[in-house]
């Protein structure tokens, strides 16, 4: 007996879908993100950190990556 449901997919896995970004091959989200990124710098609209925003955006993420070093170290050695 085949489904009468107009939305579903008789190919598809249960639970899956073979919709959106992330069900791509990643060469082909690699490409739409490109022209993503190239349209925006175009348009205008692109972010681009200055080496301020840069620098600050680095000693963040250190200061992270440091304390969960840390944490990770305390947890394992009880």
């Amino acid at each position: 007996m085949t489904s009468s449901n107009p939305g579903s997919n008789p190919g598809a896995k249960s639970g899956s879908s073979n919709r959106g970004f992330a069900s791509m091959d990643p060469q082909r989200q690699r490409e739409i993100a490109s022209q993503g990124g190239r349209a925006a710098h175009e348009k205008g609209t692109a972010h681009e950190f200055s080496s301020e925003e840069a620098r600050e955006a680095g000693r963040k993420g250190g200061q992270a990556r440091s304390q969960n070093s840390r944490a990770n170290k305390a947890a394992s050695s009880i």
